[in-house]
């Protein structure tokens, strides 16, 4: 009796902290000025009640593919990740408003505009929101804006990373460094095979992120399973993921975690072809001079035509897999918080 009132006690202390944490997040800062953050009320309530919540960029609605296909693969990520137990937080700014969870009608509007949205990355929030911009996040910025309210999963396609002669044009993706200082788990199918794996994974060390593999001990290069870059870190269920994510929480390390899940092999295509369509659109990324955060887009694109599609059909069904496996973790680091916490009140 008396353990199950401190529960309750307990659940509802959480819950007026959450709330708290959320409203700081949306509310005032220090010198007394408002910051309007908008968290979308579905998400408001997971987050206060300790349930799964799973952050996701929006770059992939505005940058990754054309209308209708993005609004149609963003809804079905979101119906993926709400069919195993956890609330969707697409990210995006919104006529200036930091978007923490997006209405339908928000989504297909992000995803009329397209690349007419700015694509943010965590350098360019105050920018789009000081002009009262639409941005689409990337991961960085993505992770920014998630950590704002306590959500510690994040899902995306693959993350960016240190471009190729990046150690003579210094071309890092700012992913990299923000994972390095945000205690929130990306997963995602690795690093875009359109980057110097070995070198992300170097600068990653650096940074003091764990990299971890799912179900394997080869980091997975986003379209293709296999890198040939082995991980120092290696999950096999959700739950071990969730101990993994609660365990760097825990001891405050202040860096985050990258777990790698490889691509379904019936969506895998030949290693070789992708490497022969990515040589070719680099070398016209310099003959067109095309620079900063333009490249990837172009990459991508220029990819997809390369190889008749296929790269696109890979990247919606990485997307997917990614957006299953992000939500079963988040509902199992839900349900071990629950239970640490239940352990504490009763000893």
């Amino acid at each position: 009796m008396a353990s199950s009132a401190a529960l309750r006690l307990n659940n509802l202390r959480r819950h007026l902290d959450l709330d708290d944490t959320a409203n700081k997040a949306a509310g005032v800062n220090p010198v007394g000025a408002s910051l309007n953050v908008k968290v979308a009320p579905e998400v408001s309530e997971a987050l206060s009640l300790g349930r799964a919540v799973v952050a996701l960029e929006s770059t992939i609605i505005s940058h990754g593919m054309p209308y209708p296909q993005n609004l149609e693969t963003a809804k079905a990520v979101e119906a993926i990740v709400r069919e195993n137990g956890a609330v969707p937080a697409t990210m995006a700014i919104l006529d200036g408003v930091p978007c923490i969870g997006l209405s339908g009608e928000e989504l297909e509007r992000l995803a009329i505009l397209g690349t007419k949205a700015q694509k943010t990355a965590r350098r360019d929030i105050a920018y789009v929101v000081a002009r009262g911009g639409n941005g689409a996040t990337t991961v960085s910025g993505t992770m920014f804006l998630a950590s704002m309210v306590g959500i510690h999963i994040f899902v995306t396609g693959g993350m960016g990373g240190v471009h190729r002669q990046g150690e003579n044009t210094m071309d890092i993706s700012s992913d990299l460094t923000h994972l390095g200082r945000t205690p929130i788990a990306v997963i995602c199918a690795g690093v875009k095979s359109i980057l110097d794996i070995p070198r992300t994974l170097e600068y990653l060390e650096t940074q003091g992120v764990c990299v971890a593999a799912y179900k394997t001990n080869e980091f997975p290069a986003f379209f293709t399973a296999s890198s040939g870059c082995m991980v120092p870190c290696r999950v096999d269920t959700p739950e071990e993921c969730a101990s993994l994510i609660e365990a760097n929480i825990n001891l405050k390390l202040g860096s985050g975690i990258l777990i790698g899940v490889p691509i379904p092999p019936e969506h895998s295509t030949s290693g070789h072809i992708i490497e022969s369509a990515i040589k070719k659109a680099i070398q016209e990324t310099k003959e067109n001079n095309i620079l900063g955060n333009a490249i990837t887009p172009f990459l991508l694109d220029r990819v997809n035509t390369l190889t008749g599609g296929v790269s696109l059909a890979s990247n919606i069904a990485l997307v997917k897999n990614n957006a299953q496996l992000g939500a079963k973790v988040a509902v199992a680091l839900a349900q071990l918080r629950k239970n640490s916490q239940r352990k504490q009140e009763t000893e």
